[in-house]
């Protein structure tokens, strides 16, 4: 029975990976991977990686070393892979798409606690404070949502918001065609949309896309919704633009420097990014610990389509999911 070992491990991972594997071997590790801890997966086929590990040039050196023939990518993003160290080594092979619709509810759900200060109503009744002031948020219907990025995400996320009511204007680097979807540049949808909301994945091109100068373009009440990646806002940027009262708020289920920080209980500890530290004390801003995709249905097909993915590498079958 061939082996994996498995990164980042957590009790859900365990739960789901356990009740669809028939074929393999499964040694949980709860450390990220990283070179320090590669040497793990010796005797192993393959290693099973999240968001967050450590797949450089170096971790893929001595996996290689060690026998591992596949990585296989429990999410759809990849951008923490050197593809280039991987290139004749190794295999990556990653899950697409699991539940659209996990992360589209989820940004819709952002949206509404954030505009309607729900943790705020939420905090105050538990102390039996049922004063309506400073709870006022803004109808969703007529307002313009401004959409970045138009993939299976982006485009569920879409139909949820002309569900709402709302007008929808997107910008994508590789326009659907047909898709009935009102394209607009990137500067007409900074400066005309209530909710801006980022589906798209992070490449040289994104990285970054809402920094200082997007940011100045925007609507004085506009609210930002990063159910992606972190790398596409710029942190710093955004803290600033909140402190000057230059935008409404942010919504993030990602950071740019989560690693290490997001996926673990760090409610002991003292946080030493101050960036992070600072945002999740705005009362215009929600955070969330990457945990859009969490639900039964995403779980399900996470574990089943990354234990398939190794299933055809091994039986020799055409690798629709590689990364190339």
């Amino acid at each position: 029975m061939e082996k994996i070992a498995f990164y980042d491990a957590k009790p859900y991972d365990k739960e789901w990976f356990d009740k669809y594997n028939k074929n393999y071997e499964i040694d949980y590790y709860v450390g990220r991977l990283r070179p320090e801890n590669a040497k793990l997966a010796e005797g192993c086929k393959a290693v099973c990686a999240f968001v967050n590990d450590v797949v450089n040039a170096k971790t893929i050196e001595i996996l290689a070393k060690e026998g591992v023939e596949v990585i296989l990518m429990r999410c759809a993003g990849y951008n923490n892979v050197d593809l280039a160290a991987a290139k004749g080594k190794l295999k990556i092979l990653r899950v697409p798409a699991y539940s659209p619709y996990a992360v589209a509810e989820h940004t819709m759900g952002l949206i509404l606690a954030l505009n309607r200060k729900i943790p705020r109503a939420y905090i105050r009744t538990r102390d039996f404070n049922f004063s309506l002031n400073g709870l006022t948020g803004f109808d969703l219907h007529g307002k313009t949502a401004g959409i970045i990025g138009t993939g299976k995400i982006g485009r569920v996320f879409i139909d949820i918001c002309r569900g709402f009511g709302m007008n929808v204007i997107a910008y994508d680097l590789y326009p659907a065609e047909n898709s009935g979807i009102n394209y607009v540049s990137k500067e007409e949808l900074f400066r005309n949309s209530d909710i801006i909301s980022l589906h798209c994945p992070l490449t040289e091109q994104t990285r970054y896309i809402i920094d200082e100068a997007a940011l100045r373009l925007m609507k004085k009440n506009a609210l930002i919704v990063n159910t992606s990646r972190g790398h596409l806002i710029d942190s710093e940027a955004l803290l600033t633009a909140l402190n000057e009262k230059r935008i409404g708020g942010a919504a993030l289920d990602v950071y740019e420097e989560e690693s290490g920080l997001f996926f673990e209980d760090n409610s002991d500890k003292i946080v030493t990014d101050e960036i992070i530290s600072l945002l999740v004390s705005r009362p215009n801003v929600i955070v969330t610990s990457h945990q859009a995709f969490l639900t039964e249905e995403a779980l399900a097909n996470i574990a089943e389509v990354t234990l398939k993915n190794l299933d055809d590498y091994l039986s020799g079958k055409e690798l629709v999911n590689e990364v190339k």
